[in-house]
């Protein structure tokens, strides 16, 4: 694995293709890369004349005074100084290919340099829309096996580089999150932030059950598919039949897993504890890490929608006792490996995505959920059309080849590449076992602080909204405003990040909801006093501002990205940090109460992700044709009288919308929703998600590992591993399960 040095770190994800010889002109998926234009920096004027807007609403006279006075000294100041270190920086990295934007290491510091826990507090989920065949969609093994040959598919195209770009509006987006989405893992240090590790030649999958890891290589190693469903369900059969045999209370003292729920710095001793104590468990922990993805089997069977969205979110609470005195984990809360692309199959069907979010946005994890999704879908379309129309008669989303190794066996009778079950077994010292427990009892606590809760509302959705002449993300991002006020009388600082993805390496900027215009609109909205017209008037004056600033956002022209690497610059250059950033103002800008994202289309049900400040409320949404769905999560505060509020505000919107209006209002049914996930471009509705609390870098203790050299060190952090699990590595770690039968079908081309 990787060394620690800084030389290494300073490899960047632009520097890690997957076929390191095959130029852009041969590569689908990266072809587009070199035309991408950077994201441009805004002008120092143009920034912080924005500044003060963004806070307005948020403020009283003399706090707005304060602003004004602290935003014009800064641009008397320290300001154009640090603006023009920044350019330089930034002209710098593009010269020498080192960073691809001038935000991109500063905004990795900020999602791999704190120490909190990932549960809860940056990994976001998604809940897929169940199966396409109802006969099977309560199959756990059959939904999982369908899920997983999707993804491989997927791996396989990105592998050899023949994945469609992203496009939006007939342009491509940046394709380099790609790069980081299978093979890859969130690395713990003890004396420096965290890293993510990409294994381009990484060819297996690594499945959870019960506590229990088990891998399996599902691709070949030039990246063509090793594996079809069949074998999928008999691997994944015999795995589940294994863990089953394991004792639950014996299962959770060796839940390895729940260790990626830690405080980064507590899972890095934990680590490093666990890979000294046996060349045995090093090895097996690099399987872990190197593996595609892991698939998660959970028991757990959800018994609403909102137990479903927190079983996706930080997985499911139950305590259990067998004498009454020692209690034990039987939820599925430990039966997760958080530090990489998870695709978790409940013990009913249903399924979801957890995904380490440092490296990748909503945007990116959108388009692996909605392509596998999409492909089981056609998968289920082309078994009824098949003896009607013949094979091919419906294209595939993922088209790729599959040589199943089982049909394939050499002189001696054994297949050439060994594509059956292993289990890894650790031998857990004291310490480690020590530490599982507190984990365990740590992430109980977590659990049983944190609520969500969710709001399908099924009387209109974006065609009702779009016919009022309203923009539909606009519309919904005033609706969580409104219900806030309507509850505590007050506006906060609210969050919706807007893709940047059409500038090389963009990632997301921040569009702050609290503008000037939407605090005059909770107020009439609240009042006693204010006519419907006049409400109606100042929801759509509400909705054409908000419009407005994504579009500067969407540009690179927002606050946020510009000012926080401002600062970074400062820290960087070991420069005194200028007191604006100390000022109430930017605290204010910072404390994001209601964090908010817009990912999603047909494929997903729901999306969500936990609050970002202790007092907040993290809420994912859905915008469908006819229909708006709500994540909705905090710790400690009133989450279901929140939803319930908002609830009201949607359906009073209706009231005075629906005059204007002669579309019907109505849901469509579940199988038109499915059929539309082809149709409906996978990309409307996905601006994806980001971090972006309380970006408290000045805490040492807790979010900033001290570098040697004073000045703080900024760094790529996404890095190809120095070399791949040997293969004599990948025979001799793990106990075989069961060899899957190879006599039961026959290979088909896919």
């Amino acid at each position: 694995s990787m060394l620690d040095g800084e030389k290494k770190d300073e490899t960047m994800r632009k520097n890690l293709p997957l076929k390191p010889d095959a130029p852009h002109l041969r590569s689908k998926t990266f072809s587009a890369q070199v035309d991408l234009p950077r994201l441009p920096i805004p002008t120092l004027e143009e920034t912080l004349t924005r500044f003060p807007r963004a806070v307005h609403a948020l403020q009283d006279v003399a706090e707005r005074e304060d602003t004004k006075r602290v935003t014009e000294e800064f641009l008397r100041g320290d300001g154009p100084t640090l603006q023009k270190t920044l350019e330089e920086y930034e002209e710098e990295g593009r010269q020498s290919g080192r960073i691809g934007s001038y935000v991109e290491e500063f905004w990795s510091e900020a999602y791999l340099a704190p120490n909190a826990s990932v549960v809860l507090n940056l990994n976001p989920f998604f809940l897929l829309e169940e199966g396409p065949d109802a006969k099977l969609a309560k199959d756990q093994i059959g939904r999982a096996a369908s899920l997983i040959f999707a993804s491989v598919k997927l791996a396989s195209l990105l592998k050899h580089e023949n994945l469609a770009p992203d496009m939006f509006k007939g342009k491509p987006l940046c394709m380099d999150q790609f790069k980081a989405i299978f093979g890859s893992c969130r690395v713990p240090r003890q004396n420096n932030k965290d890293y993510v590790e990409v294994d381009p030649a990484s060819t297996h999958v690594v499945v959870m059950h019960r506590n229990q890891f088990y891998y399996f290589n599902a691709l070949w190693p030039d990246g063509t598919v090793a594996v079809d469903e069949a074998d999928l369900k008999e691997i994944l059969t015999a795995i589940k039949e294994d863990a089953t045999s394991i004792d639950p209370e014996l299962s959770v003292k060796n839940a390895l897993g729940v260790l990626t729920t830690l405080p980064r710095k507590s899972w890095a001793v934990a680590r490093d504890n666990l890979k000294a104590s046996s060349s045995h468990n090093s090895a097996a922990l690099e399987i872990i890490d190197s593996a595609l993805f892991v698939l998660v089997l959970d028991d757990f069977v959800p018994n609403d929608i909102h137990e479903a969205a927190a079983n996706m979110l930080h997985g499911s609470y139950k305590v259990d006792s067998e004498d009454g005195l020692q209690y034990f984990q039987r939820g599925s809360c430990c039966n997760r490996w958080y530090d990489k692309l998870q695709i978790i199959v409940c013990g009913d069907g249903s399924a979801g995505v957890n995904f380490e979010h440092s490296a990748i946005d909503g945007h990116t994890a959108l388009r692996f959920a909605s392509d596998i999704y999409a492909e089981t879908v056609v998968s289920f379309a082309q078994s009824i059309t098949k003896l009607i129309h013949g094979t091919g008669s419906i294209p595939n989303v993922i088209s790729a080849d599959v040589n199943r190794a089982a049909i394939l066996p050499t002189e001696t009778g054994a297949p050439p590449w060994d594509t059956s079950p292993k289990k890894l077994e650790f031998n857990l010292p004291g310490s480690v076992l020590d530490k599982i427990f507190f984990a365990e009892s740590a992430l109980g606590d977590e659990i049983m602080s944190s609520d969500t809760y969710v709001l399908e509302f099924k009387e209109y959705g974006k065609k009702f909204i779009v016919r009022n002449k309203m923009s539909p993300d606009s519309f919904v991002q005033m609706s969580m405003l409104l219900a806030y006020y309507l509850l505590y009388g007050q506006v906060v600082c609210q969050y919706e990040p807007v893709m940047t993805k059409h500038f090389f390496h963009g990632r997301t900027e921040a569009m702050r909801t609290v503008t000037p215009v939407a605090a005059v609109f909770c107020e009439k909205w609240a009042s006693r006093y204010t006519s419907k017209e006049e409400k109606l008037d100042s929801l759509r004056d509400a909705t054409k501002e908000h419009s407005r600033l994504v579009k500067e956002a969407s540009a690179g022209k927002g606050v946020d990205r510009h000012l926080f690497a401002l600062k970074c610059i400062a820290e960087k250059n070991d420069v005194a940090i200028p007191p604006f950033f100390g000022s109430d103002a930017w605290k204010a800008l910072n404390h994001t109460v209601l964090s908010t994202s817009n990912c999603g289309n047909p494929a997903l049900r729901l999306f969500g992700f936990g609050p970002v400040v202790p007092d907040g409320f993290g809420i994912g949404y859905i915008i469908k044709n006819n229909s708006l769905q709500y994540s909705i999560s905090s710790k400690h505060r009133q989450t279901k009288r929140f939803a319930h509020t908002l609830h009201k505000v949607l359906l009073d919107f209706k009231e005075m919308m629906q005059p204007l209006s002669s579309v019907k209002v109505g849901s469509a049914s579940p199988e038109v929703e499915k059929l539309l996930v082809k149709k409906e471009s996978l990309l409307e509705y996905a601006d994806g998600i980001d971090y972006f609390g309380e970006l408290d870098l000045d805490k040492p203790d807790e979010k900033t590992p001290q570098m040697d050299g004073g000045a703080r060190k900024y760094v790529g952090i996404v890095r190809r591993r120095e070399s791949s699990i040997s293969e004599d590595t990948m025979k001799n770690v793990g106990v075989m399960v069961k060899s899957p039968s190879s006599s039961e079908h026959k290979h088909v081309a896919v």
